[in-house]
C-alpha cells in the first residue's frame, strides 16, 4: 500500500505543478531534493514571484524510523518505527481576489520491533481561504468536495466537511481560517472499508483538486484590486500565519519527527501584516467576510 500511494502521489505532483505552471505563465516551479538523516526524504517544489501565484509550494515526502518520543506519546504507544509519506501543497495568489488554497493527502504505518504493521491509515483534506468571498466560487469548490465524496458514501460529505470547520479553526481568534472544505483522518480498514476502500477514496479526493480550485483561479486572477484591497490580503494572511504556527498538527508532527525546516515552512507567504486591533469598517466586504468566518456556511 505505501508504495502504491507514493507512486500516486508522485504523479499527483507532477499534474498539479504542470497545471499551475500553464496557469502562471512566467514563474516556473524549483525542485528541491532532500533526504532526512533519519530515513527518507522527498521532493519540494516552490514557485515564486510568478505572474499568478506569488508564493506556493508543492511537497511530497517519504519518512521512516523509530517513532520520536514525543510522539510516541502523541499516539499513546510505545517504542514503534513508523512510516509516512504524503503529499501537502499551499498557494499564495498574488491577487488579493484569488483565495489561497492548501490540501494535503497522507499516508501512515506502524510497526512494532519486529517490523510487523500494527497499524494503518489515510488521511488528508483541501481547503479554501478567501480574502474577498465570492459566494458563487465557495459554492463550487464544495460542490467538487461533495462530488468526491458522494462517489463512497452519502454521509463522508457532511462528516468531513463539519471535521474541517471543526480543524481549520483560530480557536485564540474565535474564528475559521476560511471557508472550509474537507477535513479526514485516521481513516483505518473496519468492517465496512478495506484499507484499499480507504486508498480510493482518499486518492479520488486528490484528483479533484485541480477541478475545485483552477476554475476559480483562472475567473479571478485578472480582476483588478487597489492597495486597500492588497492590505487587507495581507492582513488575513497573517491569521493564516497564526494557525498554521499555533494550531496545525502537520506542522507539528514535522518538527517533533525532525522534519526539514524548509519544507514544514513552505507554508508561510511571502508578505504578511499585523495591525494592532485592526477592524474593517461595518458593511464593507471585508466585514461580510469576517461575518462567515465566524459562522460556518452550508455551501451545498
Amino acid at each position: 500500500m505505501k508504495n502504491q500511494f507514493y507512486l500516486y502521489i508522485q504523479n499527483l505532483q507532477n499534474n498539479i505543478t504542470q497545471a499551475l505552471e500553464e496557469i502562471d505563465g512566467k514563474a516556473k516551479f524549483k525542485e528541491d531534493i532532500w533526504q532526512r538523516d533519519e530515513g527518507g526524504g522527498g521532493q519540494s517544489r516552490v514557485i515564486e514571484n510568478g505572474d499568478v501565484i506569488e508564493k506556493g509550494g508543492v511537497n511530497i515526502s517519504a519518512v521512516h524510523g523509530p517513532l520520536p518520543k514525543s510522539m510516541q506519546a502523541y499516539f499513546k504507544v510505545g517504542e514503534v518505527n513508523f512510516y509516512a509519506c504524503g503529499l501537502s501543497l499551499v498557494l499564495h495568489p498574488k491577487n488579493p481576489m484569488v483565495p489561497t488554497v492548501h490540501a494535503n493527502w497522507r499516508y501512515f504505518e506502524m510497526y512494532d520491533k519486529s517490523d510487523q504493521l500494527i497499524d494503518q491509515w489515510f488521511g488528508g483534506g483541501l481547503d479554501l481561504t478567501p480574502y474577498y468571498l465570492f459566494d458563487e466560487d465557495a459554492v463550487h469548490f464544495h460542490q467538487q468536495c461533495k462530488k468526491a465524496c458522494d462517489a463512497h458514501h452519502p454521509n463522508f460529505y457532511a462528516d468531513f466537511k463539519a471535521h474541517c470547520d471543526q480543524y481549520f479553526h483560530n480557536e485564540h481568534r474565535d474564528e475559521a481560517r476560511g471557508i472550509g472544505g474537507l477535513f479526514f483522518d485516521y481513516l483505518k480498514a473496519n468492517e465496512t472499508f478495506s484499507i484499499q476502500d480507504r486508498y480510493d477514496f482518499t486518492t479520488e479526493v486528490g484528483n479533484e483538486f485541480l477541478n475545485a480550485y483552477l476554475p476559480i483561479l483562472n475567473k479571478r486572477k485578472d480582476l483588478p484590486f487597489t492597495e486597500a484591497q492588497r492590505n487587507w490580503q495581507e492582513i488575513r494572511r497573517g491569521r493564516y500565519v497564526e494557525f498554521n504556527l499555533i494550531h496545525d498538527k502537520g506542522t507539528l508532527f514535522g518538527l517533533k519527527t525532525k522534519g526539514r525546516i524548509e519544507s514544514i515552512l513552505m507554508s508561510l507567504p511571502p508578505h504578511v501584516q499585523w495591525r494592532y486591533d485592526h477592524h474593517p469598517e461595518k458593511g464593507s466586504e471585508e466585514a461580510r467576510l469576517l461575518s462567515v468566518l465566524k459562522n460556518p456556511k452550508e455551501w451545498v
